[in-house]
């Protein structure tokens, strides 16, 4: 009889399933772990980025020292102080104008080149090129910068060389206030067509042979292809192109202060014909040390760029085709 009981509490505790661990759900699971592998990313932007984003409209408010003490709050004096300076107003107008030349210039020369490089035939010439147009891209911009203030030089540069071939008669260029910033426009030009020259090779690559097919044995021509069919396709692509272009047109800096500085160095010139709002704001903090009047110079650009971000933005949703 007691064996029989043995036996019956031995199947007894074999049978009996163990208490269920209690986990977390899914969803929270996931989410421990996607913040827990982006965590190091967040980290770094929030210190090098974000707060010191906060602290510009911080410091725009105070007449800042840099040494932390004896700052003084002034409200909005900066603005009202900023709007009265020229200068001020001249390099808005000239990043304005450097903007307006560059986004469609490099948008439409991008366009052009990925286009021609689509027709080309497939081979390794081609694959070459497009390595030579996008090489300029992952130059350094300042020592590049210098090797194209020696292409510039008024006696013996290669642009004036170039001129040289159509009987025009030699320009002063980086030293001329009429062509020292179309000079700078040029090497920015050269420095970054690669890049939106690649993400349009990218864009072309992903349209259907299908409507191209039907549309050439329906008769109709290149242009009528590209504006039908090949533009509406790649609108998206065109979007992050602009998009880069006017941000990176609105903060251009390295290559203006590189190139126009002359002997002395510091950018901007001749008579501050080269003077774009983001060179004016590093002149401002770190040459005049007027930390609040540059803190507030840069919250006014990060606002124009924002309102020209959002207004592209308002215009990609009701023009821009995503199949």
């Amino acid at each position: 009889m007691s064996a029989q009981r043995g036996s019956d509490l031995a199947t007894h505790l074999v049978t009996v399933t163990p208490a269920k661990t209690k986990t977390l759900p899914r969803n929270l699971r996931e989410a421990v772990v996607g913040w827990t592998l982006t965590a190091p990313v967040i980290l770094v932007f929030g210190i090098f980025t974000y707060i010191p984003m906060m602290l510009l409209f911080v410091m725009a408010a105070f007449r800042w020292n840099i040494a932390f003490s004896n700052s003084q709050f002034i409200g909005f004096a900066h603005f009202a102080e900023l709007f009265r300076q020229p200068l001020f107003w001249r390099s808005l107008g000239t990043t304005g104008y450097y903007a307006l030349v560059m986004v469609p210039s490099q948008t439409f020369l991008s366009l052009g080149l990925a286009l021609l490089f689509r027709g080309a035939a497939k081979s390794k010439v081609r694959g070459f090129f497009r390595s030579l147009v996008f090489l300029p891209h992952v130059t350094p911009i300042v020592a590049t910068s210098i090797i194209w203030v020696w292409v510039f030089n008024p006696n013996f540069g290669l642009a004036n060389y170039v001129l040289s071939w159509f009987h025009i008669a030699p320009l002063n260029w980086l030293l001329s206030t009429t062509w020292a910033l179309p000079a700078v426009m040029i090497y920015s030009t050269w420095h970054s067509l690669g890049l939106y020259t690649i993400l349009f090779i990218a864009g072309l690559s992903n349209i259907p042979p299908d409507p191209l097919e039907a549309a050439m044995v329906d008769g109709a021509g290149n242009g009528t292809i590209f504006r039908r069919i090949i533009w509406p396709l790649i609108s998206p692509t065109t979007f992050v192109v602009l998009l880069f272009a006017t941000m990176n047109s609105l903060q251009a800096f390295s290559q203006i202060y590189t190139m126009t500085g002359g002997p002395l160095g510091g950018g901007g010139g001749p008579s501050y014909s080269t003077t774009t709002d983001a060179l004016l704001i590093y002149q401002t903090a770190f040459q005049f040390y007027h930390y609040g009047l540059a803190a507030t110079m840069s919250v006014i650009l990060f606002v124009i760029i924002l309102a020209l971000t959002l207004g592209q933005r308002w215009i990609g949703e009701r023009f821009v085709f995503y199949r």
